[in-house]
């Protein structure tokens, strides 16, 4: 990240203000003395274990994971005092911390590291851990690829505890305090008290981490991976956090603390003003109505979305039900949880994506069968891996049809390329249909609508005959960029290049959205575009009335259609696809 610093003198008369750049990923303005926190680094020792005092240092793995099990344990029980969206990631994170615990891969590498190896358990740990790490980085996705963070935070608290080195909190800290340290994990945010604590900036993370997920759920502005932060810095210091812009500013000089504190008020009001919004429809002032829905993962998930003002769930990811694990979860597993998110929601539609992952993701449970590719992102993966497993694919639609039972609920099929596809998912869903009827299982009384991810550039282009045998799309525009430039946007050499706004990229939206349009079925976007109230008023030129996105960012693109007027939306996608360069785009939509 860059760091720049300026020479003004600071606010308290003493020290110059310096400015960090890192990487905004919780938005809010944070202003108060600062508390360092330096990095926690643990020195991994190695040494070779005589093979007489083998079972003994096995032994001794397996008191610290005991021990690790029950600081989650109480971890969690603290956690109970959260409230929301915060409360409920949380709940998840230690799940997932827990059964990384119990893990076979885990636990039966690390003993077979002590065996085999000889090593010390240490060493065994940190071993097996870089191993597992190792693994997440060959996923393509982003999102799911930031897991490591979890990994190392697992192997961090079994190293802690075979060491006997304390885990360092935040101490007492003053109502106001800005906590400033190498890497903050998500347990540290999760037990951060927003009455105390009003922001966090450290020099490790991204924005994709369970770090930035928690800041966001609990409102504390943070900025992460910022070069230099603890450099020169003297705890008290008075610290800005600006999660909006990804800027530290220390010692801030008296016109920047003022402008600051100014933009800190509008901010409180405009969330205020935010709040009121979530029982109001989202209709234009010409009176077209646009329908916001929320992406989530987990029943847990549902509450902050209907908190939100969401009109349902235009995607619920299934993979986590898949993950961390060493054998495959069960027909009834995966219906109980998707029969919770349908009854949550009360009667609203929930749109349920049936498995999108590689088998380099699946581990022991799928991935000894499918070893990954040379190129993860453009191998057996999403649908593919589904129609080369039957028994997974038939498996996850038997769940998904017993939820539909209860309520309105849309299959969604990843990563489509072509209608063979669609039909060949259709039959298997016709199949399962069938044997849970003769089985007397509760079902819905037609088949639910059976839609495909407009995703890879091949999907776009076939968008029209796609639209003939499939019921509804859904554009993501996350993989449909990615695929459409060929650049990961988690590959930081390349990462600048990705843009939305590519010329190339919208033209296939709008391809996708008219093929929709003429066949008269559903589109929406689901993507992190969807989110971005800067598209909007683009997204509706183009003619797409549904939008998908998380909870957090609804209110403020429910917002930007109360004040649109769809006619007028009509002339900017006009001019917008009439543009050969992003910059322009980027420009047109900035004025709008």
């Amino acid at each position: 990240m860059r760091r720049t610093s300026t020479q003004r003198r600071g606010s308290d008369g003493t020290g110059e203000e310096r400015v960090l750049e890192g990487l905004g990923v919780a938005p809010g303005i944070a202003i108060g003395p600062a508390y360092t926190r330096e990095g926690g680094q643990l020195t991994v020792t190695e040494y070779q274990v005589p093979r007489a005092r083998i079972g003994a240092e096995q032994e001794r793995l397996r008191g610290a994971l005991a021990k690790a099990g029950r600081q989650l344990e109480k971890l969690a029980a603290k956690a109970t005092a959260l409230h929301g969206a915060a409360a409920e990631e949380l709940g998840f994170l230690l799940e997932a911390h827990q059964q990384m615990l119990k893990s076979r891969r885990l636990v039966d590498g690390v003993l077979r590291r002590i065996a085999d190896e000889q090593r010390n358990a240490e060493s065994a740990v940190a071993a097996e851990i870089a191993a597992i790490e190792q693994g997440f980085q060959q996923i393509a996705d982003p999102y799911l690829r930031s897991r490591a963070q979890e990994v190392r935070d697992v192997g961090r608290r079994i190293l802690r505890n075979l060491s006997d080195a304390a885990f360092g909190g935040f101490g007492q800290l003053s109502p106001g305090t800005v906590v400033l340290a190498e890497e903050v994990t998500p347990a540290d945010t999760a037990l951060m008290d927003p009455a105390l604590v009003a922001g966090f900036a450290s020099v490790l993370g991204g924005a994709e981490g369970h770090t930035a997920i928690m800041a966001r759920s609990l409102g504390l502005p943070a900025v992460l991976g910022v070069a230099g932060l603890l450099t020169g810095m003297k705890p008290g210091d008075l610290v800005i956090v600006d999660g909006d812009s990804g800027r530290v500013v220390v010692n801030p000089a008296p016109a920047t603390l003022a402008r600051y504190r100014k933009a800190r008020a509008a901010q409180v009001r405009a969330r205020r003003d935010l709040g009121r919004l979530a029982s109001v429809a989202a209709t234009t002032q010409d009176g077209q109505r646009v329908q916001l829905l929320a992406n989530i993962e987990l029943p847990r998930d549902v509450a902050p979305a209907l908190a939100a003002g969401a009109e349902g769930i235009g995607l619920l990811r299934t993979e986590f039900l898949f993950m961390n694990r060493g054998d495959l979860p069960s027909e009834d597993e995966q219906a109980a949880m998707l029969c919770e998110v349908v009854n949550a929601m009360q009667g609203r539609p929930v749109t349920v994506r049936t498995l999108d992952v590689g088998g380099e993701k699946l581990a022991s449970a799928l991935g000894h069968l499918h070893p990954a590719g040379t190129n993860p992102a453009l191998g057996l993966r999403a649908i593919r891996l589904s129609l080369r497993e039957p028994q997974l694919l038939e498996t996850q639609l038997a769940a998904i049809l017993r939820a539909a039972a209860l309520g309105p609920l849309r299959v969604l099929l990843p990563m489509i390329s072509a209608p063979a596809e669609v039909a060949e998912v259709r039959r298997a869903l016709q199949r399962v249909y069938r044997r849970l009827k003769r089985r007397k299982v509760a079902l819905p009384e037609t088949l639910p609508p059976l839609g495909c991810m407009i995703e890879v550039p091949g999907a776009a282009l076939a968008a029209d005959a796609l639209s003939q045998i499939a019921d509804f799309f859904a554009i993501g525009t996350n993989d449909l960029t990615m695929y459409t430039l060929a650049i990961d946007r988690g590959e930081e050499q390349v990462a600048h290049l990705y843009n939305p706004l590519h010329p190339a990229v919208l033209r296939l939206i709008q391809f996708t959205t008219e093929a929709a349009l003429r066949a008269r079925i559903p589109i929406s976007v689901c993507g992190e575009m969807a989110g971005d109230p800067r598209f909007t008023p683009l997204f509706l030129g183009l003619g797409l009335r549904e939008l998908s996105m998380g909870a957090q960012a609804l209110p403020r693109v429910k917002r930007r259609v109360l004040g649109l007027r769809a006619g007028e939306t009509l002339a900017l996608a006009d001019q917008v696809m009439r543009q050969t360069d992003g910059a322009a785009i980027e420009a047109l939509l900035r004025e709008a």
